[in-house]
């Protein structure tokens, strides 16, 4: 009897023992869960945030679509519009460049025309890409570069020219009048000899406008027993052009002068029987033939007074 009670104290006691120990367990384990709890509490709360961000960057929202497209669509406008701005520019420099090339190839200048009209069957008819659009602007642009560049060039040779042409006696230099004596020998009109003749002669009112037949620099102004009122022009390459027997003379020794303009006024200075232009040129202080600079590569030479008769005279044979 004494053995059962014993026994059942015992088992008593480890299954007290158990409960306790499944007791700590279990409080354990609700601890354990509690803490997971917050946990995942605390992960839920970052969570929508994260989920948001991954999501729009995957699938961005459709408003948000069309805003990335119209500010591309803006980009490549603005970027084609610069170049329209560029082409409209390099055209109205052509058109500048257009009117000066024509002046200086005595050309009238031209009229610019709305742009004609155009037409025609429509075949393999689509819309024109973006790409094929930028194309044809990257070329039309390359044209356009290429036509100035032409352009400078035939202007270049142009003014090359005409600054060679102004510094050739090439204008008369009394507008208007005939020749009255030739380049040569003739009879002297004072003396009645025969003599050289080393210009050719303008016979013109006083007062009449003397002008210079070239561009160049003054490099005589002065009085002569002879020439009367005097004046030398220099154009360069030793050519230098003499104008004698002026009433008055504008310019002065060391002025620069450019063709047409007005030097002299015609009179009767020095030795001569009225009033007229002695014009001479000399090349390298050699007399040459004037009328092969005023009349070159225009056929006969005006009709000239000379004894009171008029006829026509060869510049070669002057």
């Amino acid at each position: 009897m004494h053995l059962i009670i014993t026994d059942l104290h015992a088992t008593r006691s480890r299954v007290l023992k158990v409960g306790w120990m499944h007791a700590l367990a279990a409080m354990a384990a609700l601890i354990l869960l509690g803490a997971a709890l917050m946990w995942l509490t605390l992960q839920t709360d970052k969570l929508p945030a994260a989920v948001a961000e991954r999501t729009a960057t995957l699938w961005p929202a459709p408003d948000r679509v069309l805003e990335r497209q119209e500010r591309a669509a803006r980009a490549r406008l603005d970027a084609m519009a610069r170049k329209v701005g560029e082409m409209q520019a390099r055209l109205l420099q052509l058109e500048s460049l257009d009117e000066r090339v024509r002046g200086l190839a005595g050309l009238p200048p031209v009229k610019w025309e709305p742009v004609p009209g155009q037409g025609g069957i429509l075949l393999d008819d689509r819309p024109l890409s973006m790409q094929e659009f930028d194309d044809m602007l990257n070329a039309l642009a390359r044209r356009t570069d290429a036509r100035h560049d032409r352009m400078l060039t035939i202007e270049s040779r142009l003014v090359d020219q005409q600054a060679s042409t102004t510094l050739v006696p090439s204008m008369l230099p009394v507008a208007g009048r005939p020749v009255g004596s030739p380049f040569g020998t003739r009879i002297d009109p004072i003396n009645g000899h025969v003599a050289r003749h080393t210009g050719l002669d303008f016979p013109a009112p006083s007062g009449t406008a003397i002008t210079a037949a070239a561009g160049g620099v003054v490099v005589t102004q002065e009085f002569h027993r002879e020439y009367g009122n005097m004046l030398e022009i220099s154009h360069g390459n030793g050519l230098v052009t003499r104008y004698a027997h002026a009433s008055r003379v504008l310019v002065k020794k060391g002025d620069l002068v450019r063709q047409g303009q007005k030097i002299a006024e015609v009179g009767a200075t020095g030795r001569v029987t009225g009033a007229h232009l002695h014009f001479e040129v000399l090349k390298d202080g050699a007399w040459q033939n004037p009328s092969s600079f005023l009349f070159a590569g225009k056929g006969k030479s005006p009709v000239q007074m000379v004894a009171g008769r008029e006829h026509s005279v060869e510049p070669g044979q002057q």
